[in-house]
């Protein structure tokens, strides 16, 4: 598989968090297998889509071990999208506080949301808001966009 340009698939998950880590770690290592490495995929990635999963089947299913959460990963030359799916009635992403502001330090609730905000290069939920996209750019094309 080394070397391929582009590649799509599919993963489903129980809305079990103890699954979190193995599938992050597969995800990691399809990836890898197609020439996406460096630091990027080692933090931003992997922190990045725990988060979204641990929403998923936390928030979005509920905890409800027979609901799933579906992973669609697509892989190019210039990037990885992935749209995380949950069976939840979705959520309001616009109205989750912004947990750096003073009054919210304390509290325990957006700091996921806004970790993939930072670490991801787009993210967009989608209506109803069970569905997040999420978009992590190869590091050769942040330099390229950057000129260097």
């Amino acid at each position: 598989m080394a070397g391929a340009e582009a590649c799509a698939f599919v993963l489903e998950l129980p809305s079990d968090p103890r699954v979190i880590e193995t599938a992050v770690a597969y995800l990691v290592d399809r990836l890898r297998a197609y020439d996406f490495n460096g630091s990027r995929l080692n933090l931003n990635f992997r922190v990045g889509v725990a988060e979204a999963l641990a929403n998923a089947m936390i928030y979005g299913n509920g905890s409800d071990p027979e609901k799933r959460v579906r992973v669609e990963v697509e892989l190019s030359s210039q990037a990885v999208a992935l749209q995380v799916h949950d069976e939840g009635d979705g959520f309001d992403a616009t109205g989750v506080p912004d947990p750096t502001l003073p009054e919210n330090l304390d509290g325990t609730g957006g700091r996921g949301i806004f970790l993939i905000r930072e670490l991801m290069d787009e993210v967009q939920y989608t209506p109803p808001g069970n569905s997040v996209r999420m978009v992590l750019r190869r590091e050769h094309e942040l330099r390229r966009a950057a000129g260097q």
